[in-house]
Protein backbone atom coordinates (compact mmCIF):
# COMPACT_ATOMS: atom_id res chain seq x y z
CA UNK A 1 0.00 0.00 0.00
CA UNK A 2 1.41 3.40 -0.99
CA UNK A 3 2.07 5.86 1.78
CA UNK A 4 4.74 7.46 3.92
CA UNK A 5 5.89 7.94 7.50
CA UNK A 6 4.99 11.08 9.42
CA UNK A 7 7.25 12.40 12.16
CA UNK A 8 5.23 13.68 15.11
CA UNK A 9 6.66 15.91 17.83
CA UNK A 10 3.56 17.20 19.67
CA UNK A 11 0.05 15.79 19.83
CA UNK A 12 0.93 13.19 17.16
CA UNK A 13 3.25 11.55 19.70
CA UNK A 14 0.01 10.24 21.22
CA UNK A 15 -1.07 7.20 19.18
CA UNK A 16 -4.63 7.92 20.31
CA UNK A 17 -4.59 11.46 18.93
CA UNK A 18 -2.73 10.38 15.78
CA UNK A 19 -5.03 7.41 15.28
CA UNK A 20 -8.17 9.49 15.78
CA UNK A 21 -7.37 11.41 12.61
CA UNK A 22 -6.54 8.26 10.65
CA UNK A 23 -9.63 6.43 11.86
CA UNK A 24 -7.67 3.42 13.13
CA UNK A 25 -5.33 2.40 15.91
CA UNK A 26 -1.59 2.81 15.51
CA UNK A 27 0.39 -0.10 16.94
CA UNK A 28 3.77 0.63 18.57
CA UNK A 29 6.45 -1.55 17.07
CA UNK A 30 4.43 -2.17 13.91
CA UNK A 31 3.42 1.16 12.36
CA UNK A 32 4.47 3.52 15.14
CA UNK A 33 8.09 3.99 16.29
CA UNK A 34 10.24 6.44 18.21
CA UNK A 35 12.42 8.71 16.07
CA UNK A 36 14.74 11.71 16.23
CA UNK A 37 14.73 14.71 13.89
CA UNK A 38 17.95 16.66 13.41
CA UNK A 39 18.20 20.33 12.49
CA UNK A 40 14.88 21.41 14.00
CA UNK A 41 13.83 22.68 17.41
CA UNK A 42 10.39 22.42 19.01
CA UNK A 43 8.64 25.66 19.99
CA UNK A 44 5.31 26.91 21.34
CA UNK A 45 4.79 29.09 18.29
CA UNK A 46 1.76 27.91 16.32
CA UNK A 47 -1.28 30.18 16.54
CA UNK A 48 -4.37 28.23 15.56
CA UNK A 49 -7.65 29.59 14.24
CA UNK A 50 -9.38 28.16 17.33
CA UNK A 51 -10.63 30.36 20.16
CA UNK A 52 -11.72 29.14 23.57
CA UNK A 53 -13.11 30.30 26.90
CA UNK A 54 -11.02 30.18 30.07
CA UNK A 55 -10.19 32.13 33.19
CA UNK A 56 -6.88 33.92 32.72
CA UNK A 57 -4.06 34.44 35.21
CA UNK A 58 -5.78 37.67 36.28
CA UNK A 59 -8.89 35.74 37.34
CA UNK A 60 -11.02 37.17 34.53
CA UNK A 61 -12.89 34.88 32.15
CA UNK A 62 -12.30 35.58 28.47
CA UNK A 63 -14.02 34.05 25.47
CA UNK A 64 -11.41 34.95 22.86
CA UNK A 65 -8.25 33.12 23.89
CA UNK A 66 -6.26 31.97 20.84
CA UNK A 67 -5.18 28.35 21.16
CA UNK A 68 -1.43 27.94 20.64
CA UNK A 69 0.15 24.57 19.79
CA UNK A 70 3.61 23.21 19.16
CA UNK A 71 5.59 23.84 16.01
CA UNK A 72 9.11 23.41 14.66
CA UNK A 73 11.76 25.92 13.67
CA UNK A 74 14.97 25.36 11.75
CA UNK A 75 17.81 25.08 14.26
CA UNK A 76 21.03 23.52 13.03
CA UNK A 77 22.37 22.73 16.50
CA UNK A 78 19.17 21.16 17.85
CA UNK A 79 17.34 17.87 17.48
CA UNK A 80 13.79 16.93 18.38
CA UNK A 81 12.59 13.63 19.81
CA UNK A 82 9.29 12.21 18.69
CA UNK A 83 7.72 9.36 16.75
CA UNK A 84 6.94 8.25 13.23
CA UNK A 85 3.61 6.75 12.21
CA UNK A 86 2.63 5.06 8.96
CA UNK A 87 0.04 6.94 6.89
CA UNK A 88 -1.34 5.62 3.61
CA UNK A 89 -2.29 7.88 0.73
CA UNK A 90 -5.98 8.00 1.63
CA UNK A 91 -5.27 8.75 5.30
CA UNK A 92 -2.83 11.50 4.33
CA UNK A 93 -5.75 13.57 3.04
CA UNK A 94 -7.29 13.61 6.53
CA UNK A 95 -3.96 14.35 8.20
CA UNK A 96 -3.21 17.21 5.80
CA UNK A 97 -6.64 18.62 6.64
CA UNK A 98 -5.85 18.46 10.37
CA UNK A 99 -2.46 20.13 9.80
CA UNK A 100 -3.81 22.53 7.18
CA UNK A 101 -1.72 25.52 8.29
CA UNK A 102 1.53 23.55 8.36
CA UNK A 103 3.74 22.73 5.39
CA UNK A 104 4.42 19.03 4.88
CA UNK A 105 8.23 18.79 4.60
CA UNK A 106 10.34 15.81 3.52
CA UNK A 107 12.81 14.99 6.33
CA UNK A 108 13.83 11.50 5.24
CA UNK A 109 17.53 12.31 5.29
CA UNK A 110 17.58 13.89 8.76
CA UNK A 111 15.50 11.42 10.76
CA UNK A 112 17.25 8.86 12.96
CA UNK A 113 15.42 5.63 13.77
CA UNK A 114 16.07 2.86 16.28
CA UNK A 115 17.37 -0.36 14.67
CA UNK A 116 14.06 -2.14 15.27
CA UNK A 117 12.23 0.37 13.08
CA UNK A 118 14.47 0.12 10.01
CA UNK A 119 12.95 -3.05 8.49
CA UNK A 120 9.42 -1.64 8.78
CA UNK A 121 10.32 1.79 7.43
CA UNK A 122 12.34 0.53 4.49
CA UNK A 123 12.74 3.07 1.68
CA UNK A 124 9.49 4.93 2.32
CA UNK A 125 9.83 8.70 2.78
CA UNK A 126 9.48 10.46 6.12
CA UNK A 127 7.78 13.85 6.36
CA UNK A 128 6.86 16.25 9.15
CA UNK A 129 4.65 19.31 9.52
CA UNK A 130 6.31 22.71 9.93
CA UNK A 131 4.22 25.83 10.70
CA UNK A 132 3.72 28.31 7.90
CA UNK A 133 4.47 31.99 8.42
CA UNK A 134 0.78 32.85 8.92
CA UNK A 135 0.15 30.80 12.10
CA UNK A 136 3.44 31.95 13.58
CA UNK A 137 2.40 35.53 12.93
CA UNK A 138 -1.02 34.76 14.44
CA UNK A 139 0.69 33.49 17.60
CA UNK A 140 2.89 36.59 17.80
CA UNK A 141 -0.08 38.90 17.28
CA UNK A 142 -2.20 37.10 19.91
CA UNK A 143 0.70 37.15 22.35
CA UNK A 144 1.13 40.90 21.83
CA UNK A 145 -2.59 41.39 22.51
CA UNK A 146 -2.45 39.19 25.62
CA UNK A 147 -4.89 36.58 24.29
CA UNK A 148 -2.53 33.71 23.35
CA UNK A 149 -2.68 30.61 25.55
CA UNK A 150 -2.11 26.87 25.64
CA UNK A 151 -4.89 24.62 26.90
CA UNK A 152 -4.04 22.43 29.86
CA UNK A 153 -5.56 19.45 28.04
CA UNK A 154 -3.18 19.86 25.10
CA UNK A 155 -0.25 20.45 27.47
CA UNK A 156 -1.06 17.26 29.38
CA UNK A 157 -1.76 15.25 26.24
CA UNK A 158 1.72 15.88 24.86
CA UNK A 159 3.47 15.46 28.21
CA UNK A 160 1.69 12.16 28.88
CA UNK A 161 2.40 10.89 25.37
CA UNK A 162 6.13 11.33 25.93
CA UNK A 163 5.82 9.79 29.40
CA UNK A 164 4.28 6.71 27.80
CA UNK A 165 7.47 6.33 25.75
CA UNK A 166 9.52 6.46 28.93
CA UNK A 167 10.36 8.87 31.73
CA UNK A 168 13.66 9.72 30.05
CA UNK A 169 11.81 10.59 26.82
CA UNK A 170 9.51 12.93 28.70
CA UNK A 171 12.48 14.49 30.47
CA UNK A 172 14.15 15.10 27.13
CA UNK A 173 10.98 16.58 25.66
CA UNK A 174 10.76 18.98 28.58
CA UNK A 175 14.46 19.86 28.49
CA UNK A 176 14.54 20.56 24.75
CA UNK A 177 11.28 22.52 24.52
CA UNK A 178 11.66 26.13 25.70
CA UNK A 179 9.11 27.22 28.26
CA UNK A 180 6.17 29.06 26.69
CA UNK A 181 5.89 32.80 27.11
CA UNK A 182 2.10 32.56 27.35
CA UNK A 183 -0.20 31.00 30.00
CA UNK A 184 -1.45 27.42 30.17
CA UNK A 185 -5.17 27.53 30.98
CA UNK A 186 -7.92 25.13 31.97
CA UNK A 187 -11.05 25.12 29.79
CA UNK A 188 -14.32 23.26 29.51
CA UNK A 189 -14.35 19.87 27.77
CA UNK A 190 -16.90 21.27 25.35
CA UNK A 191 -14.19 23.53 23.92
CA UNK A 192 -11.61 20.74 23.46
CA UNK A 193 -11.23 18.95 20.10
CA UNK A 194 -11.78 15.22 20.55
CA UNK A 195 -8.27 14.39 19.36
CA UNK A 196 -6.89 16.44 22.28
CA UNK A 197 -8.87 14.58 24.90
CA UNK A 198 -6.14 12.47 26.41
CA UNK A 199 -6.62 10.75 29.71
CA UNK A 200 -6.89 12.92 32.77
CA UNK A 201 -4.18 12.81 35.39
Amino acid sequence: MAGLWVFGYGSLVSPVSFGHTLGRDLVPGVDFFEAELDGYGRRWNYGTDVTFTAVGPDGVERHDWIFVALGLVRAGDESTNGVIGWVDDAELVALDRRESRYDRVDVTEIVTLPPAASPAVGDAPVVTYVPRAEPIAAYEDARARGVAAITMRYWDLVDEAFADLGTDRRDRYRATTPDPDIPVLVLADADVPERHRGRRR
